[in-house]
């Protein structure tokens, strides 16, 4: 499978300013903590999205590659409440199956003036490729690209941990599961690193282990109890049964019994931790149920977090893109 060239760079402008969002390398601090502080205030004191006129009369294309309903219903929903319209695009049925190229089924929608595409595929890249050869007036978001990024989500994932501890320094993030394969581990590990987080514990079997750039903020662990020792966050990964095999994990219960979050083990971890979890999550494979239903976890959250932060990156783009005002 074709992976296309990576390059973060083209999602600011000359003046530095986010156009695309295409992956967190590359983007500062004080971008990530302004479009943190930004979705926080989409959110009541009372934990109750609120509604923005920011996108109205523009148009927002969904175009998922791979099958979703948590990112795109949030996409779609985020889009809605900032007042846009939402065109979720057939992609059974669309152009691509008839062997019409990618790129002209952009150029198709470009011409019906559609102002932002958010984009979920298989392929690395793919995204990056788009906005690479796309209108400058018209932004990308993706969604999920292969086992490279999905900027969205850990972004949503950085807002969660703010509401909760207040700050990222002194902060001890544990990721447990498949990293080598998961675009979400590859984009919260570059967040958190960028936030100034300064001990985040990767945990994983040995075949599923991070394998990118070890830094003195990176700890690799086999081990599930010594990871997550004296931990403030635990993030949790979904396990496909396809990987576990690849792994030498014969079954989900040899996964859980090893690498499974229960309450047990939970009591190394600080009192006030809290658990995370991309969803949508097995019970007792990654995470003990009763672990889900406790005051500790906080998955509903993240899924409302991610509105919020979708409407604020949604608002940033079209502000940068169309010189509008927030």
């Amino acid at each position: 499978m074709k992976n296309y060239s990576i390059n973060n760079n083209i999602q600011l402008n000359k003046n530095g300013e986010l156009i695309h969002l295409l992956g967190l390398q590359g983007l500062s601090k004080k971008q990530l903590t302004n479009i943190i502080h930004f979705a926080n205030t989409f959110i009541d004191n009372k934990g109750n999205l609120k509604k923005s006129k920011a996108l109205k009369g523009m148009s927002i294309a969904n175009l998922f590659f791979e099958p979703s309903t948590r990112t795109r219903n949030t996409f779609e929903i985020a889009a809605k409440r900032s007042s846009a319209n939402v065109i979720n695009v057939d992609l059974a049925n669309s152009a691509t199956k008839k062997k019409e190229s990618l790129l002209d089924t952009m150029y198709t929608l470009q011409a019906m003036q559609i102002d932002m595409f958010v984009i979920r595929h298989k392929q690395n890249g793919l995204p990056h490729y788009v906005a690479n050869n796309i209108n400058n007036n018209i932004a990308i978001l993706n969604a999920g690209d292969g086992v490279n990024a999905h900027p969205t989500q850990a972004l949503l994932d950085m807002l969660t941990i703010y509401q909760y501890k207040k700050t990222f320094t002194n902060l001890s993030v544990a990721i447990v599961g498949d990293i080598i394969h998961s675009r979400v581990a590859h984009s919260d590990i570059q967040a958190l690193k960028t936030l100034g987080v300064n001990d985040i514990r990767l945990i994983a079997p040995p075949k599923l282990q991070y394998n990118g750039a070890i830094s003195t903020s990176i700890k690799l662990f086999k081990d599930l109890k010594s990871g997550i020792k004296q931990c403030d966050v635990i993030i949790t990964l979904r396990i496909q049964k396809e990987r576990m095999l690849k792994a030498n994990i014969p079954n989900e219960k040899n996964y859980f019994n090893d690498y499974g979050l229960t309450k047990e083990a939970l009591k190394l971890a600080k009192k006030d931790v809290i658990i995370m979890h991309p969803g949508p999550v097995n019970r007792n494979i990654e995470i003990d149920s009763d672990i889900i239903d406790s005051d500790n976890c906080v998955i509903l959250k993240q899924v409302t977090n991610g509105i919020a932060v979708r409407m604020a990156v949604m608002n940033i783009l079209a502000k940068n893109i169309k010189n509008l005002s927030l």
